[in-house]
């Protein structure tokens, strides 16, 4: 079984940071893709941020020179460093990671933080 446990949000201003963070844990083998998304009030769930196991990035429009992803393959964990945060990105993030368990490939979520960004 395998579980992704995120930290790190809260309330912030505008203009603050954050340090968001998910770590897999269970019956791991490897782990390709890594990424954030996100889920404001009724809205789709939108991709923030991806990061392939090979540190490959690819960002959303709206948080390129704000956003940085990164990932730790020997914890098993994914960050998302957020700076000059705007209300708008007000939302739950979540962490979703492509994971072999030694027989088979599949997309596990974690269970949503929130980060709310005051003006």
């Amino acid at each position: 079984q395998v579980q992704l446990v995120e930290s790190g949000g809260g309330l912030v201003q505008a203009g603050g940071s954050l340090r968001l963070s998910c770590a897999a844990s269970g019956s791991i083998f490897s782990i390709d893709a890594m990424g954030w998304y996100r889920q404001a009030p009724g809205k789709q769930r939108e991709l923030v941020a991806a990061i392939t196991s090979g540190r490959g990035t690819n960002y959303a429009d709206s948080v390129k020179g704000r956003f940085t992803i990164s990932r730790d393959n020997a914890k098993n964990t994914v960050y998302l460093q957020m700076n000059s945060l705007k209300p708008e990105d007000t939302a739950v993030y979540y962490c979703n990671a492509v994971i072999w368990d030694k027989s088979a490939r599949d997309g596990y979520w974690g269970q949503g933080t929130q980060v709310t960004v005051s003006s």
